[in-house]
């Protein structure tokens, strides 16, 4: 059979700060970002299949995305769980938004907490192939599913 890669977008806004970071990104900062999620599959060949021709739904893929990444962090404050613990700092009473997290909100930690939510949540004859998160017009970093087995 022939195997398809089949990639959405997904832009969202948050912002972050580096918890002992060395550079100006110590400072609570936002980002326009663009998330890309690619799925490896075989088209659907039953002819009577309301899906036929597709690896998945689009809307489908999006609702998984939407429902298990976009909805919990867009517009978001993320900061390192520790800087409430070393600072004493409880952002969430001054923001409406704020999710701590038990990593360094970097690019790349992102990258590796979205394929590590994602990895049970499409259809078993589907592979998550790579995530690709852009941080600026210029910067990002990809995750390869081939890389991490």
């Amino acid at each position: 059979m022939s195997k398809i890669r089949i990639t959405k977008e997904f832009h969202f806004e948050m912002a972050h700060a580096l918890l002992n970071y060395d550079g100006l990104c110590s400072s609570i900062h936002g980002h326009s970002y663009l998330l890309s999620v690619t799925l490896l599959g075989e088209p659907t060949k039953d002819t009577k299949h309301p899906k036929n021709g597709m690896v998945i739904d689009f809307t489908l893929l999006k609702s998984i995305i939407k429902d298990n990444i976009i909805d919990k962090i867009d517009h978001a404050l993320l900061l390192n769980q520790e800087i409430e613990e070393k600072e004493n700092l409880r952002a969430d009473k001054l923001f409406d938004k704020v999710v701590y997290t038990n990593f360094q909100p970097t690019c790349e930690n992102l990258l590796l907490d979205f394929a590590f939510v994602l990895k049970d949540k499409f259809p078993e004859n589907l592979k998550l192939f790579s995530l690709k998160l852009r941080e600026t017009a210029t910067s990002y970093a990809e995750w390869y599913a081939d890389d991490n087995d």
